[in-house]
């Protein structure tokens, strides 16, 4: 999980972290804990962020990019 990615994604689209919070149904103290990695995100919360977000994948942010 890169939670600066994460972020920037966020800021980069004019969103605040608690318009995100809002629009997957979280609580801001449960996603920064997700963020700092105490706790993971749902394959289901992950969906609703790339949806959000307009990402074409998840990878990079919520997954190690392969390196071979």
């Amino acid at each position: 999980m890169d939670k600066y990615k994460l972020l920037y994604e966020i800021k980069k689209r004019g969103l605040t972290v608690e318009q995100v919070c809002d629009s997957i149904g979280m609580v801001r103290s449960t996603f920064y804990r997700k963020c700092k990695g105490i706790s993971e995100f749902t394959q289901s919360e992950i969906q609703k962020i790339v949806w959000l977000l307009e990402l074409d994948t998840p990878m990079g942010i919520f997954f190690a990019e392969k390196v071979s």
